[in-house]
């Protein structure tokens, strides 16, 4: 079974850690200085000391971070399993704050809030009145063209089976 995996941009998470590093070292640097606050040094180096571990991780996480297949759609940040092209009605792409995000619409029997408590059904309404759907797929941590993408998830989710596994090999050709 072919399939087009998504990784995680190596270059976005140096332009998270570069940053950090750099703030901490002038945390660092004002920690030295006798007339500057030791709170304002500290809290510099721990806020954005946080950015060091998460942008490593990032840059060593090699592991497929959405996952396109004839069977679905896998995004490890939003669901555990593939989402079945079946159960997709359509997909939009949304935009908040430079992040873009994959919105899929599927039925309501497969909304993931049906299982959880009140609290994780408000959210999901929030989400929803927002714009959003339940099921995001973000795309800001990956390297890829988000229309061309877009195309693609509405491709095969109205393909049938047969010419999903074409509609892939034809990506795998064209992203090379």
């Amino acid at each position: 079974m072919k399939e087009y995996n998504l990784y995680k941009s190596r270059r976005k998470a140096v332009k998270l850690l570069l940053p950090s590093s750099l703030f901490v070292v002038a945390g660092v640097f004002l920690l030295n200085q006798p007339n500057t606050s030791k709170f304002m040094a500290w809290s510099c180096i721990l806020f954005f000391g946080m950015g060091i571990p998460l942008g490593l991780f990032q840059i060593l996480d090699r592991r497929p971070q959405i996952i396109i297949n004839e069977l679905g759609i896998f995004d490890r940040t939003i669901h555990k399993d593939f989402i079945n092209w079946e159960i997709i009605h359509d997909a939009y792409m949304i935009s908040v704050h430079k992040q873009k995000f994959i919105c899929l619409v599927v039925d309501e029997r497969f909304e993931p809030s049906r299982a959880k408590g009140k609290f994780g059904q408000k959210m999901a309404s929030l989400s929803k009145a927002m714009g959003f759907q339940e099921l995001n797929v973000n795309v800001g941590n990956v390297q890829v063209d988000v229309e061309r993408l877009l195309e693609l998830i509405l491709a095969m989710r109205s393909a049938d089976k047969p010419n999903r596994e074409a509609l892939i090999r034809k990506k795998l050709s064209s992203a090379g």
